[in-house]
């Protein structure tokens, strides 16, 4: 065995003290090899931009448009309340901003009693390119002889497709059913943010109380009311490809249709769930257990959702451009009774849900292809 190296282990299974020991023209030689071999150091950041894919230099205007209209709006909260902070930075418009501080919180009643809408507002070109960023479209047939109750379905993570089909007219909903007018049902809680609530009521949007609910109802023939039945209670269960609908303990809005003698329409909006990816919650695990706590505590939760950017399609809180098309059934003709029972109640709910389930085994191999299991009525 040469003194230099070897590659024979001893009887004793150690290495033999000519094994350790190397010539200098042998560690010359491997440290040449070394030098000549170019280090691997993992870069985080080349592994961050490796995985996000940017939007390409050239986007068609419209295009590029559509998603500012959608940014806007997301930010839409942010923008208003920053806004509002910082004309408060001025002092000559103290007196202006506590009076209407004052008629907002205390005075105004309007999202409570039918909102003021705004044709110009809700038919505006920016919220054309707010539709068409997804786009949304529906299609039924209903007279305006009689107030009527839409119950969205799901709620997804922020209800974009509500927004655009029942409180703006991008969709063209005036056109395709005249004399009707609706009022998207919000929580009331969105009327306290100044500025924002009157972009809301501009828009006829309006509180989703008992109270709110039946001053417009009582309007009569025409009115309409849309409310995103599952709450947010259902947006935890807002995944891509599924559609989990906290429904059959929602008896409100169908004993509210009977007291007012509405017509009870179901809307199922097909890629509401899709627009955004939420993290893994599922019931049992601490996320789950976290959120619903913090919306027993404030009335509404926070999903852990993530969408896209301005400038990419994988990272930020922009929904992803997915197609939303909103069905809306046929409506259940209701007779008006002060004191509906329990079963009459629970009757009407069981003909709501067969038309659900009837638009969603009519479409859904249109329009959710994608899907990773049938619809599903989890509570």
């Amino acid at each position: 065995m040469s003194k230099t190296e070897s590659s024979t282990l001893r009887p004793g299974g150690g290495l033999s003290t000519s094994q350790r020991t190397l010539s200098a023209g042998t560690l010359k030689e491997r440290l040449s090899k070394l030098a000549a071999t170019p280090l691997s150091v993992p870069n985080p950041v080349a592994a961050l931009q490796a995985n996000i894919e940017f939007v390409p230099a050239k986007i068609p205007r419209k295009r590029r448009l559509q998603m500012l209209a959608v940014a806007v709006w997301s930010c839409m909260i942010v923008i208003t309340t920053c806004a509002w902070l910082l004309l408060w930075s001025i002092p000559p418009l103290w007196p202006v901003l506590t009076v209407y501080f004052v008629w907002a919180r205390f005075i105004d009643q309007a999202p409570e009693r039918g909102g003021r809408s705004w044709h110009w507002w809700r038919s505006s070109r920016f919220w054309r390119y707010f539709a068409d960023y997804y786009p949304a479209s529906y299609e039924a047939e209903l007279p305006a002889d009689r107030p009527y109750v839409f119950g969205y379905h799901p709620h997804g993570i922020i209800g974009m497709g509500a927004l655009a089909t029942f409180a703006t007219e991008a969709t063209g909903f005036s056109a395709a059913f005249p004399g009707i007018k609706p009022h998207l049902l919000t929580l009331t809680t969105n009327f306290q943010m100044p500025f924002y609530r009157d972009i809301l009521l501009a828009l006829g949007v309006c509180s989703v109380s008992r109270q709110s609910c039946s001053n417009i109802l009582k309007a009569g023939a025409g009115s309409a009311i849309t409310i995103v039945v599952g709450g947010a209670a259902e947006s935890l269960s807002a995944h891509p490809g599924t559609a989990d609908l906290t429904l059959r303990r929602r008896l409100g809005f169908i004993k509210l249709a009977i007291q007012h003698g509405a017509d009870l329409v179901p809307v199922f909006s097909f890629g509401e769930n899709d627009i955004y990816q939420q993290m893994p919650n599922e019931k049992g695990t601490t996320v789950y257990a976290l959120q619903r706590k913090f919306q027993s505590m404030f009335g509404f939760t926070l999903p852990l959702f993530h969408g896209r950017g301005l400038l990419n399609y994988n990272l930020g809180l922009m929904p992803y451009r997915r197609q939303i098309v909103a069905v809306i059934g046929k409506p259940i003709r209701i007779q008006q009774c002060d004191k509906p029972s329990q079963e009459e109640i629970v009757r009407v709910q069981e003909k709501y849900i067969e038309e659900l389930l009837r638009i969603w085994n009519t479409y859904k191999d249109t329009f959710a292809k994608a899907r990773l299991r049938e619809l599903n009525i989890i509570d």
